[in-house]
């Protein structure tokens, strides 16, 4: 096992509360059960809750060869860190970001063996006696910690996952008493990958803002500079006796702005929506998936299109993914940019804040696009 030689020093911090957190309900409207507890039961069937109705239910057997496109960045940037404009990969993210909203990036600068310990860490983490675990169990008033459930209307059909939700940006949102603290390089581990994806996740802002007719730093700028916010979500999918009934993460647009998510290479689950039939993603080795989040959409003045997708559960393996988000600082107003606004192309969307607009995920789980498609004025 590969363990960073960095030592880090976690203080309590106070911590200010984001205004999405007072709107927030204190606790869930029901108990929680924990998906890896049913999955652990060896039950033949899942409980009603968590099946989807009949259109939604995934179609588990593809016969299909399509995947989102891949694009190597080895070459992407000079020695000094400058972009090389005219590399084919620019190019090619631009047509990504138009035509799919998703494309895998290879040979991105991440460590490989970061990368291999990062997913191993969690599923550890996730694999620790159910006590342990409930230690970090969440509230939908953060969404920090463990928690098994988005959306907090009673009732609600329920996803057949678990998962453990983390600040990483701004410094003043981490509460290092929320990271668990075993297993004991999870820490450590967690913090140098952050750190990675951060850095990887700034060069490709410059790459989707000069694809925009824009500045290299508009984008970057646009999300509040070095004060962006950055939040991992991990998720885990147990094995599912009826896979072919329901989701693991059910249809959605991310509401952030950029989505970096390492997949388990073993176990394909990720379904991406395009022309109306969902392609199931074949990740490539030591590949990043990235998807553009309704932000982007928002500032591109839908130029660029956050897609909808979701993930399927397997009845023999279980799945573990980490979905690293890159957002915007959460009190600074989203809206279309105004070179990208004329007469003939008038701006689509309302300014609004992170904060007031991810509340809506936050008390109805995911939805589709509906949230927003709904923003949208007609042309």
């Amino acid at each position: 096992m590969l363990i960073f030689n960095r030592t880090f020093f976690f203080k309590d911090q106070p911590r200010k509360p984001e205004s999405s957190e007072m709107n927030c309900p204190q606790d869930w409207p029901e108990p929680i059960v924990r998906v890896q507890s049913l999955s652990d039961a060896g039950a033949a069937v899942i409980p009603s809750r968590y099946i989807k109705p009949t259109t939604d239910r995934p179609q588990l057997f593809s016969s299909s060869d399509t995947n989102i496109p891949v694009i190597d960045l080895g070459d992407i940037f000079n020695g000094d860190h400058t972009l090389r404009r005219n590399c084919p990969a620019v190019e090619k993210i631009k047509e990504a970001c138009r035509e799919w909203g998703f494309f895998q990036v290879v040979n991105h600068g991440v460590m490989p063996e970061l990368m291999d310990e990062a997913r191993q860490v969690w599923r550890e983490f996730f694999h620790q006696p159910m006590e342990l675990k409930q230690l970090y169990a969440n509230s939908p008033k953060t969404y920090e910690g463990y928690g098994s459930r988005l959306g907090v209307e009673k009732g609600a059909l329920l996803d057949w996952s678990d998962y453990y939700f983390l600040h990483y940006r701004p410094s003043s949102l981490k509460d290092h008493n929320k990271w668990p603290s075993q297993p004991l390089p999870l820490r450590e581990v967690i913090e140098e990958y952050g750190k990675q994806v951060v850095e990887l996740a700034g060069k490709l802002m410059k790459v989707l803002s000069i694809n925009l007719g824009l500045e290299e730093e508009f984008l970057q700028n646009a999300f509040g500079g070095d004060e962006i916010g950055a939040c991992l979500r991990v998720n885990f999918y147990p094995k599912c006796p009826q896979p072919d009934l329901t989701l693991g993460l059910s249809s959605h647009s991310d509401p952030g702005g950029m989505t970096f998510l390492l997949p388990d290479h073993d176990v394909p689950g990720l379904q991406v929506l395009k022309d109306h039939k969902w392609i199931t993603v074949k990740p490539a080795r030591h590949a990043f998936i990235v998807n553009i989040g309704d932000q982007i959409q928002v500032i591109s003045n839908a130029i660029y299109k956050s897609v909808e997708h979701r993930v399927m559960v397997n009845s023999l393996q279980e799945r573990v993914s980490l979905a690293f988000f890159y957002n915007p600082k959460s009190d600074i107003p989203i809206q279309p940019a105004p070179e990208l606004v004329t007469p003939e192309t008038p701006a689509l969307y309302p300014g609004m804040t992170f904060d007031q607009y991810r509340l809506y995920i936050r008390m109805m789980g995911p939805r589709g696009k509906s949230q927003v498609e709904s923003l949208k004025s007609p042309r």
